[in-house]
């Protein structure tokens, strides 16, 4: 038979696969097991369980309450890049594929940063990783609002302000994974709810402020919410596990279980068009319908408040059917919209593909950490794993807006090939998704 990976060797107590076993809530004894060290001459050093997840209480409950603020820093500002997308093609006089580098480079970091940030939680310097982190957003979005050109909004918002969201955004959604095992789909969905509450908060402070107080203020008045997001957090989040000194910064033999790699694969596809609506959904609604900046960013506007309940309801689902179940059907739905999205030609047909379109685009958002987490059984090992399959996803976040940009320019400002690559790399997602959720069945069974 062949041999189980390290994934799957350590399964602790309570621990809930929800997708890839029969049984909803296995519970085993726990262990002692021996992590692999930093430091090859501290091995046999054990380390002991850590205590069952409580799944419950205000302590729990209050991480991932507190940790929505952390992704309206992160995600709501990403979601919101359409704004930016617009502003900075008709201000800079840029090509869109551009502009939409910066955004891409932002969600590149803060999936590649994981790797790093969430080992950091693991072995105990999440304070220290997260504060730097908010430091680095503080500064990246008040140096955005006095540059003047396109390399100083790359090297701000691009660069500062990725780095920022990448120390943060890992080690909050293993620390949430931590304290749940039987509620952990709901938990991160109403973590994830912030992105869709940010890509609210940050588009209307645009369109009141823009035109009163200028690019420069308006800017600033979003870099003090980070700020008091990021007093807020670090007041209430609070590490439950013991430091996790041992064990190396990438743990390779998780990519030796074919599930884990495919899942991951399947990921970096739909992860490489999903983003695209969020870019260009403005620049299309003023290029391709012919309305006005403010009509564009209501669309916007749309696309994002759709996200909070479809966030929730979709993790919740997930507790039941498990995360993955429920994540496939959604990129399938994604991938249909996409290709309807060639046949758009008027402003209420737009707005019906903002809505449900930012149902299943937000349900994707939420659904993915929490399917990451779940291919994790040994909670002292959540940070470092789910960081890198952030890691491996990043390139796809860094190309895809990209290319979709360069596909439109090539299509001499049409969208017809940019939509046909979304909507073929959601399908392929779609397919190599189903295709770990079988090899990982298929290896229960054959454990049972």
């Amino acid at each position: 038979m062949t041999t189980l990976p390290d994934i799957e060797q350590h399964a602790h107590h309570e621990e809930n696969e929800q997708d890839f076993t029969l049984n909803p809530n296995p519970t085993t004894k726990p262990k002692v097991h021996h992590d692999t060290p930093l430091n090859p001459t501290s091995s046999n050093v054990p380390s002991i369980a850590p205590p069952p997840a409580p799944n419950g209480g205000l302590r729990a409950w209050s991480q991932p309450f507190a940790a929505h603020l952390v992704i309206i820093n992160c995600w709501g500002y990403i979601s919101s890049f359409g704004f930016f997308q617009s502003y900075y093609t008709s201000t800079f006089h840029v090509e869109p594929s551009a502009i939409s580098w910066i955004g891409s480079v932002q969600i590149l970091l803060i999936y590649f940063v994981g790797t790093f940030s969430g080992r950091a939680l693991d072995a105990g310097y999440f304070r220290a990783v997260v504060g730097a982190g908010f430091a680095l957003q503080v500064l990246g979005v008040f140096a955005t609002s006095g540059a003047g050109t396109y390399w100083q909004l790359f090297l701000a918002q691009g660069v500062c302000k990725g780095l920022g969201d990448g120390l943060v955004f890992c080690p909050t959604v293993a620390l949430v994974a931590t304290y749940f095992t039987t509620k952990r789909s709901l938990a991160i969905g109403v973590m994830a709810t912030g992105g869709a509450t940010g890509g609210i908060i940050f588009p209307v402070i645009a369109q009141q402020l823009l035109h009163r107080v200028g690019f420069g203020w308006t800017v600033r008045t979003m870099g003090f919410v980070i700020l008091f997001n990021a007093i807020v957090f670090l007041s209430i989040a609070r590490p439950r596990l013991p430091p996790r000194k041992a064990g190396p910064i990438v743990e390779w033999s998780a990519f030796r279980d074919p599930a884990f790699s495919l899942f991951c694969c399947g990921m970096f596809l739909v992860l490489w068009a999903v983003f695209f609506a969020y870019f260009y959904i403005s620049s299309f609604a003023r290029d391709i319908i012919g309305v006005d900046p403010s009509t564009s960013l209501n669309l916007l506007l749309v696309l994002n408040a759709i996200g909070v309940p479809a966030r929730v309801l979709c993790n919740l689902v997930a507790d039941k059917m498990g995360p993955v179940n429920t994540l496939i059907p959604a990129v399938l739905a994604a991938g249909v919209l996409i290709f309807g999205w060639i046949g758009i030609q008027s402003l209420p047909s737009l707005y019906v593909f903002c809505v449900i379109y930012g149902f299943f685009g937000g349900g994707i958002q939420s659904l993915f950490p929490a399917a990451c987490a779940s291919l994790t059984t040994d909670l002292k090992k959540m940070g470092v794993r789910t960081g890198m399959c952030f890691s491996f996803v990043s390139v796809a976040c860094l190309t895809g807006p990209p290319i979709a940009g360069a596909l439109i320019q090539k299509n001499g400002g049409g969208y017809i090939y940019a939509q046909l690559f979304g909507g073929v790399a959601l399908m392929g997602g779609t397919l190599t998704l189903m295709a770990a959720k079988f090899v990982r069945s298929g290896k229960v069974k054959a454990r049972i």
